[in-house]
């Protein structure tokens, strides 16, 4: 039971710091004992990295998403369109790939608040 820092985003996202104490379980210098307890929470005003990742994701997808609505109203662009449709799957995989990553980490949380 060693004590470490623990940071937390705005998001609800967090992850272990740096070893602040000692348990008594452990006796040699610079171990530790396996079992990780939050010694101090550091809260942090803006997002994680994984948010702002999917936020330039998302911001990418919805410029795509525009550019093809568009196209279909100009028309002549039918391949322009497609690749651009396979684009906004790939974006959107990806997008609920950090999603879930996200989740499973929020979910996890340790902190009393």
């Amino acid at each position: 039971m060693c004590y470490f820092e623990q940071t937390l985003w705005a998001c609800g996202y967090w992850k272990w710091g740096n070893f602040r104490q000692q348990c008594n379980k452990e006796y040699r210098t610079g171990e530790t004992c396996g079992l990780k307890l939050v010694y101090e929470t550091i809260p942090l005003r803006e997002v994680c990295k994984l948010c702002d990742q999917r936020d330039k994701k998302q911001r990418r997808m919805n410029k795509m998403i525009a550019d093809i609505q568009r196209w279909h109203r100009e028309g002549n662009r039918r391949a322009t369109i497609e690749k651009t449709q396979r684009d906004v799957m790939e974006l959107k995989d990806q997008i609920d790939k950090l999603d879930d990553m996200h989740t499973e980490r929020k979910m996890c949380y340790t902190g009393f608040g």
